[in-house]
């Protein structure tokens, strides 16, 4: 931040702070991608890219994928790149999975830099790249979620290409129209939730028709927005191709996307409970305010406020602001983007688990809006006059100097603060909870925490490690059975070929449990803890010689 204090070209060097930003996130990306455990859904998705990879390498033949599960309903364009780069390098297939996330997530906080440069300027842009660092909802689920951060990623995209469109109106250039196809593919593509961008779109259209037409006439209004229209749909057949890349029984039928929507407008799953506010509930019956309480007390304060602030002041900017209509509705689409999915879980009040995972795709949209208002605040900050003199004489900095320093204090605290619980937290930065409900110490008791049992793989190489300096008195000739409460699939992953996974907790030598309320706590030697501040992970017991009923807390 002190070379924004201190340039003549203060656009030059906030852009060579969000490169300098972005490279350190890519450093520490390379650096921790293998750190991360694997989660309920890693093995499902990595056989999910490998049958999809038989589709295409069969020339569309081999159509097994089309009834795995249910995993067709998504598109798998991460896992089948996945499966494709495990085929050709010497590396683990889950470590590649990994990587590619922490790239694909790279790749986000590139599209939000240019994004909220684009809306505000270089230093909305580094504050975009920073304040979306510090996001636990993204950051902390871009290195094992092939769900969510894909998605996230397609979204933001499509928002950045939709906004350039508006940027050229009503004459957006062939490279928009290809970037708006491709995005628009990928968002639907990767997950069919993702045609809900059709009403944004809709509405920043809507938009900017009644304005010129207030103010040109209704034929002229028409005309260029029928221009626009019709070039911004050239990029539809492009999207059509993506889309048939990534999630190819998307396009096997054309009512397949519709009978899409319809499977995931209804919950299909056994329901089970989830903690919230202090209370397991059954997922089917959580109350509308779970979206927004978790947003309250999981996003760190800086994000939080200056979120709220950028959707408040672009909402005024929309309605009583003096740019053109069309830059206007920029404002609308980054809204909406943000808080449309939120606001209509509220009102529908869906089933809803996993925390707000689900909405992981709206945190790059909220890092733009925190982004305007800290722009705002700053190019406030660079107005104040005049210049201050002391009692001694001395000239002292300008107000302007003195506002912008005390500004990027603040934003540097505000960013340091969760940066330096993330530390504390690695691997489980997703985890993250704010001062608001006390740190993952006060959530503990209140809300899930390691809900994707990525902790698996910590507690593992510790059983790893006193197996190996116990085994003469471990039995012999057979395998350790280990009776698992977590991801079943994951652990056995994680332990390897000398462990045998099971539920049977009466012929257990070890006993592996996630740290949440579901998990049975039983009285046996603990061998191997994982903790962050205090709270429990993780635990693997020792409970040879001491059968449990069952690895479920009573009443699960």
């Amino acid at each position: 931040m002190w070379v924004l204090l201190n340039s003549r070209r203060p656009g030059a060097r906030a852009d060579a702070c969000s490169i300098a930003l972005l490279l350190v996130l890519a450093a520490i990306a390379a650096f921790t991608f293998a750190d991360y455990g694997l989660g309920w859904d890693d093995f499902t998705h990595s056989q999910y890219g490998s049958l999809l990879y038989n589709y295409f390498a069969s020339g569309l033949t081999d159509r097994k994928v089309f009834s795995f599960v249910n995993l067709y309903y998504y598109g798998g364009g991460f896992d089948v790149i996945a499966d494709m780069l495990a085929k050709v390098l010497p590396f683990d297939v889950f470590d590649i999975r990994r990587f590619l996330g922490a790239a694909v997530g790279l790749a986000g906080f590139v599209v939000v830099w240019r994004l909220a440069r684009r809306l505000a300027g270089p230093v909305a842009g580094f504050a975009a790249i920073a304040l979306l660092a510090i996001c636990p909802l993204y950051y902390g689920h871009m290195f094992m979620n092939a769900k969510d951060i894909p998605f996230a990623v397609a979204v933001i995209g499509l928002i950045y290409a939709a906004v350039r469109a508006f940027d050229e109106f009503p004459n957006p250039t062939p490279r928009t129209v290809t970037l708006f196809g491709i995005f628009a593919g990928l968002a639907v593509g990767t997950r069919v939730v993702g045609g809900m961008t059709v009403i944004y779109l809709a509405l920043a259209l809507a938009f900017v028709f009644v304005s010129e037409w207030r103010s040109q006439g209704l034929r002229a209004s028409a005309a260029r927005m029928g221009r626009f229209v019709l070039l911004l749909a050239l990029g539809l057949p492009l999207a059509y191709f993506v889309l048939g890349m990534v999630w190819p029984w998307g396009v096997a039928q054309p009512d397949n996307p519709f009978l899409a929507l319809k499977y995931y407008s209804k919950f299909w799953e056994v329901p089970w409970r989830e903690m919230f506010e202090g209370r397991p509930i059954l997922v089917p019956d959580m109350p509308r305010s779970y979206v927004p309480t978790l947003f309250s007390v999981q996003m760190p304060e800086l994000f939080l406020g200056l979120a709220v602030a950028g959707a408040v002041g672009s909402v005024v900017a929309v309605f009583a602001g003096h740019d053109t209509p069309a830059r206007r509705a920029r404002l609308i689409l980054v809204v909406m983007a943000a808080l449309f999915p939120i606001a209509l879980v509220v009102t529908t009040r869906p089933v809803v688990y996993n925390g707000i995972r689900h909405f992981v795709f709206v945190s790059p949209a909220l890092a733009v809006l925190a982004s305007l208002a800290a722009a705002w605040l700053w190019r406030k900050a660079e107005a104040l006059p005049g210049l201050v003199r002391v009692h001694l004489g001395a000239w002292q900095p300008s107000r302007s100097a003195v506002g912008r320093g005390a500004l990027a204090s603040v934003f540097v605290v505000g960013v340091l603060f969760p940066a330096a619980n993330f530390f504390k937290l690695h691997p489980y930065e997703y985890t993250y909870y704010n001062h608001i409900i006390g740190g993952i110490r006060g959530a503990q008791k209140m809300f899930m925490l390691d809900y994707w049992g990525l902790a698996f793989k910590q507690a593992t190489e510790e059983l790893d490690e006193y197996v190996d300096a116990h085994t003469r008195t471990l039995p012999q000739g057979r395998k350790l059975r280990v009776a698992v409460c977590g991801p079943y699939f994951a652990a056995a992953a994680e332990l390897g070929p000398r462990y045998e996974t099971t539920y049977d907790s009466r012929h257990a030598d070890f006993y592996l449990a996630l740290g949440e309320f579901y998990c049975a706590d039983v009285k046996a030697p603990v061998l191997v803890k994982i903790e962050r501040d205090g709270v429990t992970y993780a635990r693997v017991f020792d409970v040879r010689g001491r059968p449990f009923p069952s690895v479920f807390a009573a009443g699960q």
